[in-house]
């Protein structure tokens, strides 16, 4: 199996230098997983790195709009399916997805694994030892949660499993599966005992929760910061530990007594 790089030219805050987009190819077939935004210059450099193989099938690991809004259009180009989850965000596959389904090309097996919690949609693909994650798990940068519980819940499915290298959606190459996998987990403890530790200090809004906890972050990344406190707070909610209701940045918190 060969995997290659084709870098989206969306760098940000959000995607950091840009969306990874990857061409994996076996036995002389490919398939693109998550080609990204529509931007010309970005389909013309997936396409070149097709030459010589035969393409198969576009996946998007979920419907944000740096994953999936590329994928029809180079789809048509190449007159190939769109794969994956939905429909959401505008995108609707030609085959949908689900847990446990097989994509075969070139030989190799792919297989479809739902990974629920940064989105509802979340997906990442397995390939013998290798993992192509989106934004389940990112280099060098951690996720914007929807929903912790199942965030976590997908994490710790994904714990020693035999993995030997993540490809994921944004950021380098992880080598050491298990060790990233173990970090994100301890990452969000330790964020649950910082959040609390705030509302112990006197933080009554989400807004102020994300201000004690991420003082030192960029303030252009307190609103998704403040969604993942959003589903830390539900899951300390559903936990009986907390009283919260949502409400967004002014939504109101205090720890139960």
């Amino acid at each position: 199996m060969r995997v290659e790089l084709v870098l989206a030219p969306n760098p940000g805050p959000m995607t950091g230098p840009g969306t990874n987009t990857w061409v994996v190819v076996a036995g002389g077939e490919a398939v693109v997983i998550d080609p990204g935004p529509v931007i010309a210059a970005h389909l013309d450099a997936i396409v070149a790195a097709l030459a010589g193989v035969a393409p198969v099938g576009v996946l998007v690991t979920h419907t944000h709009p740096d994953h999936a809004p590329a994928a029809p259009p180079l789809a048509q180009r190449l007159g190939i399916p769109t794969i994956g989850p939905g429909p959401g965000g505008g995108f609707s596959p030609d085959r949908r997805i689900a847990d446990g389904d097989v994509v075969e090309f070139g030989g190799a097996r792919l297989v479809a694994l739902a990974t629920p919690g940064h989105t509802a949609d979340s997906t990442c693909y397995r390939i013998g030892d290798a993992l192509f994650t989106g934004d389940h798990i990112m280099g060098g940068s951690t996720v914007m949660v929807e929903d912790m519980k199942r965030y976590l819940d997908s994490l710790t499915m994904l714990h020693r499993t035999g993995l030997r290298v993540i490809y994921p959606g944004h950021g380098p190459i992880m080598r050491d599966p298990d060790r990233t996998i173990g970090e994100y987990l301890e990452h969000r403890r330790q964020r649950e005992a910082q959040i609390l530790a705030a509302i112990d200090g006197g933080a009554t809004t989400v807004g102020a929760v994300v201000r004690k906890v991420y003082a030192e972050v960029d303030p252009r990344l307190h609103p998704a910061a403040a969604v993942s406190v959003d589903a830390h707070l539900r899951k300390l909610a559903d936990e009986g530990v907390v009283d919260y209701r949502g409400g967004g940045w002014t939504g109101p918190v205090a720890v139960m007594r």
